[in-house]
């Protein structure tokens, strides 16, 4: 099968590149189906992997890739809702950038009636994340706000639009006027320009000075003292990233006083059984958004597989809004 690998070598520095390769076809193990992979999304953690910086689970493949959409073509489907043929979504450890690519059963998904398979492809990484995260470890109530940063990030744009349309006031950050607006068409109340704004007084302001409930990080280090002063009482940070850093001073002061909670979590070492509990929220409380149209993938760009060194050098550039796909299998038009 046509595979993408990593390349890297001994110079210093070297940030690694992705090239074509030809790759034996995964044999599915017990409790896994094989997915002939339509398409794959790209996520930062591909990014980090590519670069020497994320280490792959024991077990996993070594090929880069979280999430795919396509066909189960083999494995023991019995006593589940699938068949061989069917279109489904995976959350994967790895070997997403291939066409070929094997998923535990319980980490697969149908396709949301309607959604072609590059915007399935885009939805496993994030819904499971943002789902696991806001919903499960910052436990968000009925009535309370929250600040996503990174708005117009693959995970930013599933968690706008999912927390509002759970009736949460939703804040974003973004780095430029037209990311800002995009954030608000999406359901945010507010998108914050964090370039020109500071993202702890326009939250004071619009929460009458009270602070948000909860914030979902991906900054850590350079943002965590503001972070924790646009906090309401018994807020919660829940960290998915350390994009500017891992180490930084913290008041305890205010953790103690206010009763503040920081967390954080990584999706991938956890067990099948974890993420087969979050697939099972997805399935009765995110499909339905998703099929009735009250929440939407957002595609920002669509490679083919050859061209996933370009696909990652626009993740990195952070230009982007929603979601960088990789298509495998070209679809019939409609």
């Amino acid at each position: 099968m046509r595979a993408i690998e990593i390349i890297r070598s001994a110079v210093p520095g070297d940030t690694g590149r992705l090239q074509i390769t030809n790759a034996p076809v995964p044999v599915p193990r017990a409790g896994e189906v094989l997915i002939r992979v339509h398409a794959a999304g790209v996520n930062r953690p591909d990014v980090f992997q590519r670069r020497g910086f994320y280490e792959v689970p024991p077990g996993a493949s070594q090929l880069p890739g979280l999430e795919v959409s396509g066909e189960i073509v083999d494995g023991s489907v019995q006593g589940s809702e699938f068949s061989l043929g069917d279109a489904v979504c995976a959350l994967v450890q790895g070997g997403g950038y291939a066409e070929y690519c094997t998923a535990p059963l319980l980490q697969c998904l149908p396709i949301p009636k309607g959604l072609s398979h590059i915007e399935a492809a885009s939805l496993p990484e994030t819904c499971f994340t943002v789902w696991s995260n806001v919903f499960d470890r910052a436990k968000i109530q009925p009535g309370e706000t929250l600040l996503v940063q990174g708005g117009t990030s693959g995970i930013g744009v599933t968690a706008i639009q999912l927390a509002a349309a759970r009736g949460h006031r939703v804040f974003a950050t973004a780095r430029n006027a037209e990311k800002c607006s995009f954030c608000e068409a999406l359901g945010a109340v507010r998108g914050i320009n964090y370039t020109t704004e500071d993202f702890v007084e326009v939250v004071r302001a619009q929460t009458d000075g009270e602070g948000v409930d909860v914030v979902l990080d991906i900054m850590g280090a350079s943002y965590i003292e503001r972070t924790l002063d646009c906090l309401a009482p018994d807020g919660r940070v829940v960290m998915i990233a350390h994009l500017g850093g891992r180490k930084g001073m913290v008041d305890l002061g205010q953790i103690l006083h206010r009763r503040l909670t920081v967390t954080g979590s990584t999706l991938r070492p956890r067990s099948v059984e974890f993420k087969a509990e979050i697939a099972r929220n997805l399935r009765e409380h995110v499909w339905p958004l998703l099929e009735s149209g009250r929440i939407r993938a957002v595609i920002d760009s669509v490679f083919p597989l050859e061209q996933a060194m370009q696909a990652h050098e626009l993740m990195e550039s952070s230009n982007h809004i929603g979601k960088i796909v990789l298509q495998v299998i070209e679809e019939p038009s409609a």
